[in-house]
């Protein structure tokens, strides 16, 4: 028998279809990543979220003190236009690109005048922080002009796709035209700048804005800057709205709250000045309002930099942490709370509706659409400004104070009663837990979490630094069995399994079963592994785990993925900003940093980076301020994603499966290039 031919290795350039070679790579430049991937980069639900790029921008003005008008039009060719009284978008050209300014903040990512948050900056607080706002716009529009008035000049450009069509043309600024720009402008000698843009449909499962959130962003945007007023024009239908409050946050909750306060409303500012920045930056602070209801539905809104941070963050979690610190001392100095109860943050939080506005120097973002704040200094900042203020305010109103602790302590007696309710089902005849596992206080279903932790030494860590009333802790030796082609009946033959389910309280199961989850014992349960290649691994046996013998686990939601640092970062004092210490995910997030030190004015080298071999090298301060805090770490939901249930399964037995070598060396092959190596 003939052996096959060898394969020949040459520098042409024909290369057979579905063949990998040099051709096979791909750069994108310019606008091409976010035409490719908008949903990295934007909501494609529909196009209100790169309209409000553009409205932050204008907002951003505001905030910095340069304009006082915002205003915003539906045209009847379903183009959108926004206008603004600030000092206008800088057009001449760029000292290193040698481009009009204009064009760069509109054609490239990471561009833009947010970075420059140093003495004289810029923008010193702002919304915008990737640089990626307005030129994600850009790329998802099939026509965006802009105009803009400053310095006794107009210049006036337009793009189609992200691309120039109209270069830029600079004239003679001239009075004011008539037309929605008019009502921002409204002085002969005009400053601002005008954007209107056509999103393509192409891009956005529904062309339509969503009106109703239109008009509660724009809404928003006038309580949080009292003084500042916002329009919003009809074309088609001639009506303008119009939003201008002087009350601020007080009013706007007031008007909004579906029922009385028991209370009066507990409300305040405070920013830090120049005499206080070793603990944070000049100008940083947060303004509140909160009212408790016994009742009804709740509000709750947080801002930080005007931006609408709807999923919350570390600054809502500094509200949490404040209103508990504060009221838990009332309540422990007047000797309220009765005989075995005990307090959690939850029952302080659970009737209080709010509006919460942060300032915050240099914002960190959950992903580019700024759904969720995720800085921790956030969290210190909040708590400490509202913390003191509501102690204050509860000595000086005890009657008040007195009326909140009994709804406090009815809420904290309301779910201990629910919890011992849970704790009376499960009977007896409750398997013996595993001696190894370090449980948690609380019988609170919805509150306990179990962390699954690699190694002995990690979990040690581990148990000295979590929070004992709600996280238990279960350590795991070596790396767990592949469970994916295990029988399972003999699923129990292997003692870290064994434990894992014991632990947890429910039995293993299939994907058509209807497993009993009355046992289960705990609302989270988090894989909690090393930042490494080996962490990795533990984690995808895990996950096989979870996916092929408890899948009712995943599909309810309780699997979830703790995502420790890689990187310390110690942060000398740079201008504004203390010494601090950082933590990076990986080395992009390291990266980061260090260009972010640079920008701040910190000397190179003048930071030191430390490498976290494995979890066991933490101690237990810096594994719970990094990993195990609710309001500072991150922790991802494991669910099904965008494939269904059976192209998971194929997915699994592909990576997993014994049998299955020459299909995964196929799946190297094909983007082997994509995997970095960890050295």
């Amino acid at each position: 028998m003939s052996s096959p031919p060898q394969k020949k290795f040459s520098s042409s350039r024909t290369v057979a279809a579905g063949a990998y070679s040099e051709a096979s790579i791909k750069v994108l430049k310019g606008l091409e990543p976010v035409k490719q991937r908008p949903g990295m980069y934007t909501r494609t639900d529909n196009p209100l979220h790169i309209v409000q790029e553009v409205i932050d921008n204008a907002a951003d003005e505001a905030l910095a003190g340069h304009g006082r008008r915002i205003g915003v039009t539906l045209h009847a060719d379903r183009s959108i236009s926004v206008d603004d009284d600030g000092r206008g978008i800088p057009f001449g050209l760029h000292p290193e690109e040698g481009a009009p300014v204009v064009e760069i903040v509109f054609t490239r990512l990471h561009a833009g005048g947010k970075f420059d948050k140093g003495s004289g900056g810029a923008y010193s607080f702002s919304g915008g922080l990737h640089g990626v706002g307005v030129s994600v716009t850009n790329a998802l529009a099939k026509r965006l002009q802009v105009q803009v008035w400053r310095e006794g000049q107009a210049a006036a450009l337009a793009f189609s796709g992200g691309d120039v069509i109209e270069p830029l043309k600079v004239t003679a600024a001239g009075p004011p035209a008539t037309g929605a720009a008019v009502q921002v402008a409204g002085a002969a000698r005009r400053s601002g700048t005008s954007v209107r843009v056509w999103p393509d449909a192409q891009y956005f499962e529904s062309a339509d804005l969503p009106r109703a959130e239109l008009v509660h962003l724009l809404r928003s945007k006038a309580v949080l800057m009292p003084g500042v007023t916002v329009t919003l024009h009809h074309e088609k239908s001639g009506d303008t709205h119009t939003w201008l409050y002087k009350g601020g946050l007080r009013d706007y909750l007031l008007q909004s709250l579906p029922a009385e306060p028991l209370i009066p409303l507990f409300e305040g500012e405070r920013f830090a000045e120049a005499a206080e920045t070793e603990n944070f930056a000049e100008g940083e602070g947060t303004s509140w309002c909160v009212a408790f209801t016994e009742d009804g539905a709740l509000l709750r809104e947080s801002y930080v930099n005007l931006i609408p941070t709807v999923a919350g963050g570390t600054h809502e979690s500094g509200l949490k942490d404040g209103l508990f610190g504060a009221i838990k001392g009332f309540i422990d100095l007047h000797a309220l709370l009765p005989k075995g109860v005990k307090l959690m943050p939850e029952d302080v939080f659970s009737r209080a509706s709010f509006v919460l506005s942060a300032k915050v120097l240099d914002p960190q973002f959950q992903g580019q659409t700024k759904e969720r704040l995720n800085s921790r200094d956030a969290l210190r900042l909040v708590s400490a400004y509202t913390k003191p203020a509501l102690e204050l305010w509860l000595n000086q109103h005890v009657e008040h104070g007195r009326k909140l602790a009994e709804l406090v302590i009815k809420a904290a007696q309301t779910r201990q009663r629910a919890a011992q309710k849970v704790e009376k089902k499960k009977g007896s005849g409750v398997a013996v837990l595993p001696g190894k596992l370090t449980d948690c206080e609380s019988r609170d279903l919805l509150m306990n979490e179990l962390f699954l932790v690699e190694g002995d030494s990690a979990g040690g860590s581990a148990k000295m630094g979590r929070n004992k009333e709600t996280q238990a802790v279960l350590p795991l030796r070596g790396k767990v069995l592949n469970a994916w082609e295990v029988e399972r009946d003999l699923l129990f033959k292997n003692n870290e399994i064994h434990d894992i389910a014991v632990a947890m309280g429910v039995d293993p199961h299939g994907a058509q079963d209807t497993p009993d989850l009355s046992g289960l014992r705990y609302g989270k349960v988090c894989i909690l592994s090393d930042a490494d290649v080996d962490g990795s691994h533990i984690q995808v046996l895990l996950l096989t785990l979870f996916f092929r013998h408890f899948p009712k686990l995943v599909d309810a939601g309780v699997i979830h993925v703790a995502r420790p640092p890689l990187f310390r970062v110690d942060a000398p004092a740079r201008g504004k900003k203390p010494a601090a210490k950082l933590y990076a995910l990986d080395e992009g997030e390291l990266t980061a940093i260090l260009d972010k030190l640079r920008k701040e004015g910190a000397r190179e080298g003048s930071w030191s980076i430390s490498r976290f071999k494995g979890l066991g090298e933490m101690s237990a301060e810096q594994l719970w301020e990094t990993t195990l805090n609710p309001d500072t770490r991150r922790l991802l939901k494991v669910s099904l994603g965008a494939m269904d249930f059976a192209a998971t399964e194929s997915r699994f037995t592909q990576l997993m499966g014994k049998g299955e070598a020459a299909a995964r060396r196929e799946l190297m092959e094909l983007h082997g290039d994509a995997v970095e190596v960890d050295i």
